[in-house]
């Protein structure tokens, strides 16, 4: 593959992927998407496209992101080190070599460097003053005509004219006017470089808003969540303190236990003795009986060896 005057390699590896390229600018959507996951490129194509990526800070060595991804806000952070690309993000997703949200960040980074690239502090400068150089019919080197032989004056004033209006859109935040009728040339580069950043500062607020739509979604939702929490807590407390006296309970009930089985111990001590005591009084009683059955025996003999005179 290859990119205008680099030459970048890249071998597939979870999150880290050797690159033999010396800035990210130099990267291209096609060599992203040959070290991508087909399913995982589509659907960071689409992030793309619907506007879910914010850069947050980014040079052609690290880039840190957000992306609004199907199930909430995601962070990233990809880094050139060592000719290696390492892609962090903290989402969970198994996707290899990058997960869709760093390669939609890549692909965003591409769309948001390239035209920066061009936008130098000396801009205006370069464009009046650098000469291009053009094969002659000779096959040596011949100097073209200047850049600045493409700006007209006229061109600046109708550029000037429209950048008053401009300025004060930008100042209220209102639609830029429509751009002035002008042919090619650095003038009309001019205008379209102001609206493509326009474009950009309105396309980050959206995500702006979108993001502090979630912000606030997820702010609802863990006020929820802390009021379920605190009744949570105060459920338990009630069920501990039920708990705790149903333990003081179960500390008497032991206690009347023990005092039963103490008093079935001597309930049973006693009714052996009883039993020992009524054994010992149905003998006697026998014995009784059989002292009572030899009284009678001996009162009947002497009744019956008595014998009284007869009366006169």
């Amino acid at each position: 593959m290859r990119d205008g005057c680099a030459r970048v390699r890249l071998v597939q590896m979870r999150n880290k992927i050797p690159c033999s390229a010396e800035r990210l600018g130099l990267l291209t959507s096609q060599m992203i998407q040959a070290v991508s996951d087909a399913s995982a490129f589509q659907i960071a194509h689409e992030y793309l496209t619907t506007n879910r990526v914010r850069i947050v800070e980014a040079d052609d060595s690290q880039i840190t992101a957000a992306v609004l991804g199907k199930a909430g806000l995601y962070e990233q952070n990809i880094r050139l080190i060592d000719g290696h690309l390492v892609s962090k993000c903290s989402c969970t997703l198994p996707e290899e070599a990058m997960c869709r949200h760093c390669i939609a960040v890549l692909l965003e980074y591409q769309r948001w460097a390239h035209p920066r690239q061009s936008r130098k502090p000396s801009l205006v400068k370069e464009a009046i003053t650098v000469s291009q150089v053009g094969p002659s019919n000779n096959g040596k080197g011949a100097i073209l005509p200047s850049f600045a032989s493409d700006i007209k004056l006229s061109d600046v004033m109708v550029f000037l004219e429209w950048l008053q209006p401009t300025t004060k859109a930008l100042e209220r935040q209102e639609p830029l006017p429509g751009p002035p009728a002008l042919g090619l040339g650095a003038v009309s580069t001019w205008i379209q470089a102001i609206r493509n950043l326009e474009d950009r500062r309105r396309e980050s607020e959206e995500v702006m808003t979108s993001l502090e739509s979630q912000l606030k979604d997820r702010e609802s939702e863990v006020g929820h969540l802390t009021q379920r929490l605190q009744t949570s807590l105060r459920e338990s407390n009630a069920v501990q303190a039920t708990a705790r006296e149903l333990q003081r309970e179960v500390a008497s009930y032991q206690e009347v236990l023990t005092r039963v089985s103490e008093l079935t111990v001597e309930v049973v001590r006693h009714a052996g003795q009883m039993r020992a005591v009524t054994g010992d009084m149905l003998q006697k009683d026998s014995q009784l009986d059989k002292l009572v059955s030899s009284f009678k025996d001996v009162a009947e003999a002497l009744q019956s060896a008595v014998t009284l005179p007869p009366h006169e």
